[in-house]
């Protein structure tokens, strides 16, 4: 795992409880908040977003790497993912290989309880062994 400090942690947990308030989910009533950090520092926060189509929803930790890809950051350092759940919440599967997408396979992924008192850390190779990525396609 990336060794990150405390003050990221906390600052990337408290990014994630906040981030769930831009939620827009009227149909699940189901809020996640995400907040990814930089290999330059920065802290960037996304929240899902549901649609009357289903399928056309997008969770939080896709929000969260979108906006900071269309700001211009390809590389981050850890993620971290809350809900209103009591037991912390891990990423869906499509979000998992979309944070293998930019994240080394060693970056941590901290998942919140909804007070942010539970704490479950996983290395992205955890969550997604045998992954597929960039370098399979030479790139």
């Amino acid at each position: 795992m990336s060794e990150l400090t405390e003050a990221q942690i906390s600052l990337l947990k408290d990014e994630a409880l906040r981030a769930r308030e831009s939620s827009y989910s009227p149909y699940s009533k189901f809020r996640v908040g995400a907040a990814v950090l930089t290999v330059d520092g920065h802290v960037i926060t996304g929240a899902n977003v549901e649609n009357a189509l289903y399928g056309g929803a997008i969770c939080a930790e896709r929000t969260a790497i979108v906006r900071s890809v269309a700001l211009g950051h390809r590389k981050f350092q850890a993620i971290a993912i809350s809900s209103d759940q009591e037991a912390p919440i891990s990423p869906c599967g499509i979000c998992r290989q979309v944070i293998r997408e930019f994240f080394d396979l060693g970056a941590p992924v901290y998942m919140y309880s909804s007070s942010g008192d539970k704490c479950i850390v996983r290395t992205l190779e955890e969550l997604l062994p045998l992954s597929f990525g960039p370098e399979n396609l030479g790139q």
